[in-house]
């Protein structure tokens, strides 16, 4: 689970992606406390909430030419496959699968974090000061 103190080191300086961050570790939160009754829901809005996420980070690479689109989009792509295999299992009753994922969920944020989505956040700060007004 990860903690206020953690959410507050997140910040990346960029409103948006900060602002999805948020939201991404709120279902982390959520999910790590989930009844059995509740986790196929939430795990189902993880899913929804992940993909439009990736979706848009995906955006804003392109949009600032990114120089390592292609090694953050295999790392989403790894991620969102993971949630949707296991979205079936859910689908089928089965949680002990999705439960154990989401629990490493944390670590894995922490580092994309700290390397790939730090990277993106200071490239998107430098593409946005060249950017005639």
């Amino acid at each position: 689970m990860l903690t206020a103190t953690d959410r507050a080191g997140h910040a990346l300086g960029v409103t948006e992606m900060d602002d999805t961050h948020r939201t991404f570790v709120g279902y982390l939160d959520a999910l790590a406390k989930a009844s059995e009754a509740d986790f196929p829901g939430l795990f189902h809005q993880l899913l929804g909430h992940t993909r439009k996420h990736f979706e848009r980070e995906t955006q804003l690479m392109h949009e600032c030419s990114f120089p390592a689109i292609a090694e953050h989009g295999a790392e989403h792509a790894r991620v969102l496959a993971d949630l949707t295999h296991l979205a079936i299992r859910v689908q089928q009753g089965n949680l002990v699968m999705a439960r154990t994922y989401v629990s490493g969920l944390p670590d894995w944020f922490r580092h994309h974090l700290a390397t790939m989505d730090s990277a993106l956040a200071a490239r998107l700060k430098a593409h946005a000061t060249h950017q005639v007004p």
